[in-house]
C-alpha cells in the first residue's frame, strides 16, 4: 500500500489543526482539479479561503492516548 506515516511531537498540537484545514482545502477545492499554472492554483486556494471564512468555526482537538497495541493493530490493518 501507498501509506506514509508522519509522526509529530505531542507538543505540536497546532499541527493537527492545520492538517484538518489542509484536508478540507484538499477535498473541497483541489481534489480532481487540473491546474495549468501556479496562478490558477493560487486563485483556487484564495477563492476557497474567501468562501470558507464567513462560516469557519474553531476546530476542537482532543489529545487521546494511544497504547502500543492499538498502534500496532492500526498499522497492521493499514498494511493488509
Amino acid at each position: 500500500p501507498n501509506v506514509k506515516f508522519h509522526f509529530t511531537p505531542t507538543s505540536a498540537s497546532w499541527l493537527n489543526q492545520v492538517e484538518i484545514w489542509f484536508g478540507i482545502l484538499s477535498r473541497k477545492a483541489l481534489k480532481n482539479a487540473g491546474f495549468k499554472s501556479i496562478e490558477q492554483l493560487r486563485s483556487a486556494i484564495e477563492a476557497f479561503i474567501e468562501a470558507y471564512q464567513p462560516n469557519a468555526k474553531p476546530f476542537v482537538w482532543r489529545k487521546r492516548e494511544v497504547k502500543g497495541s492499538q498502534l500496532r493493530n492500526t498499522i497492521r490493518n493499514l498494511c493488509n
